[in-house]
């Protein structure tokens, strides 16, 4: 697959996501993929099925959407800075709903073998995710 097809399967892939269609996992997603930053969330399966299990807790209690900012290919890999929004409104583990507006941002690795996603890497702003769903306080700001 060309960089262009590579960028195109990962902007399905949130695209899937954002309309909750966790059945597209299994064309878009190997059976043995390897989140190397997957949620804290007890008891999920591994691989694919691993990610559906966290993409549903996830689409109950903060559904949204995905704008993607950049993306970057090469290789069997895609670069996406994106930013999540949604809103808490279900119970995460160990965070009850807030009916707080949520928004968070990242970069994502996808490599990408066979047509299909097989490993991601991604770095989030979890403290300020964590503050918004009321977990961690947030911090005094001095001006």
């Amino acid at each position: 697959m060309s960089a262009e097809d590579n960028k195109r399967l990962v902007r399905r892939f949130y695209e899937e996501i954002d309309k909750g269609n966790l059945d597209a996992m299994d064309e878009l997603v190997a059976e043995n993929y390897v989140d190397h930053n997957p949620p804290p969330f007890p008891g999920l399966a591994e691989g694919r099925e691993g990610l559906k299990q966290s993409f549903k807790i996830f689409w109950k209690a903060t559904p949204g959407h995905h704008d993607i900012e950049d993306q970057i290919a090469e290789g069997d890999k895609v670069v996406t800075r994106l930013t999540s929004y949604g809103q808490h409104e279900g119970d995460l583990p160990g965070a009850p709903k807030t009916g707080n507006d949520l928004k968070m941002t990242s970069i994502t690795i996808h490599r990408i073998a066979n047509g299909k996603l097989v490993e991601k890497w991604s770095e989030k702003d979890m403290i300020n995710f964590l503050q918004q769903i009321g977990v961690m306080p947030r911090m005094p700001q001095h001006g």
